[in-house]
């Protein structure tokens, strides 16, 4: 997984603007699909299998986008003005290189400011593109762009931006290829869905998921951790496997899906933490909240530094969610 997650991670895709990463994942998932299509909003849906007697229509979902800037305006000198598009931190931006969607690249400066023991705010803040004239500036107003980093892998800790959530995606891709091999074909119709806008208020996956109408549904997505030094007080660590949500922000994970993965888990002995988020919300919410309602959770990724160009995960902790997808989607469900 780990050449598929740095293709993934080094493809820019940034909320409304997820062409690129989409066919790199498009790629990927049609030698083991169904049936693959892109609807009206840019979801690239991947359908599996067929629906048994004793099986259900299951939605799966992992946002392609990622957060960015967007150009609101450029001086005569050639400075530009930007906006965040998601959750860009201003703490992290200064300094930082950005990489356009034309291919242009620049640095995020800041005006000189009255305290600077203060971090600049975003209307203090501007892209540097070591030009000196507006005519020699290579992005327009309107032009996105996502931060520039290096994948690296330290160990096992895998470093880079856009894990949130393109951990999730390779996740749902080698999910999908394992759940082609006849021995593991299970009893349901299976919808991977990549999804896009997540980061602007999971868009996306409201779409798909008013759509595709699941009987269950289940995002698979990063959330933070308690185990950096006097970091969030949070049950969950890197490398402790992967994390079943409980509560987030925007929803209550279904109590008869936290048992179902819970069971799951300590039966397929793979290692799983519980989660309590309490700020930001995934894709479990819009599913969980489409027609009349649908059973919904989640499987969560540690990660550290979200919403940074330097996100951390660990490579353990997606490889056994992979397990526990697999062995979730290949037995027959009853939610009793």
């Amino acid at each position: 997984m780990k050449p598929l997650i740095q293709k993934l991670v080094e493809t820019p895709g940034p909320s409304g603007y997820e062409a690129q990463v989409r066919s790199v994942v498009r790629a990927e998932v049609e030698p083991f699909a169904d049936d693959v299509r892109v609807d009206n909003l840019g979801n690239l849906i991947v359908r599996k299998g067929d629906k048994q007697p004793d099986g259900l229509r299951i939605m799966l979902a992992a946002h392609i986008d990622e957060i960015g800037v967007i150009i609101t305006h450029i001086d005569d000198s050639g400075f530009a003005r930007f906006l965040p598009v998601g959750g860009v931190r201003a703490a992290g931006c200064l300094g930082s290189r950005l990489r356009f969607l034309n291919g242009a690249c620049g640095v995020i400066g800041s005006e000189r400011l009255s305290d600077p023991s203060k971090n600049p705010a975003f209307e203090q803040m501007f892209i540097d593109f070591g030009v000196s004239d507006r005519k020699e500036c290579p992005v327009r107003v309107g032009d996105m762009a996502v931060f520039e980093r290096p994948y690296q892998e330290f160990g096992q800790r895998l470093v880079a931006k856009a894990l949130d959530d393109r951990i999730g995606v390779a996740i749902l891709i080698e999910t999908l290829r394992q759940i082609h091999q006849p021995k593991l074909a299970g009893h349901h119709e299976l919808y991977f869905v990549f999804s896009v806008q997540e980061e602007v208020g999971a868009r996306g996956a409201t779409t798909a998921a008013f759509g595709i109408d699941p009987d269950v549904g289940l995002a698979v997505d990063v959330t933070g951790t308690g185990d950096t030094p006097r970091g969030l007080k949070m049950e969950v660590s890197l490398g402790k496997g992967p994390a079943i949500k409980v509560r987030d922000q925007g929803m209550l994970s279904d109590p008869r899906l936290v048992r179902w993965l819970v069971q799951t888990a300590e039966s397929a002995r793979v290692p799983y933490q519980t989660e309590i988020l309490e700020l930001g919300w995934t894709d479990g919410k819009s599913i969980q909240l489409t027609r009349a309602g649908v059973p919904a959770g989640c499987i969560s990724i540690p990660a550290r530094y979200i919403h940074t160009p330097s996100e951390m995960v660990d490579f353990n902790d997606a490889y056994n969610a992979v397990r526990l997808l697999v062995e979730l989607l290949r037995k027959p469900i009853s939610l009793d």
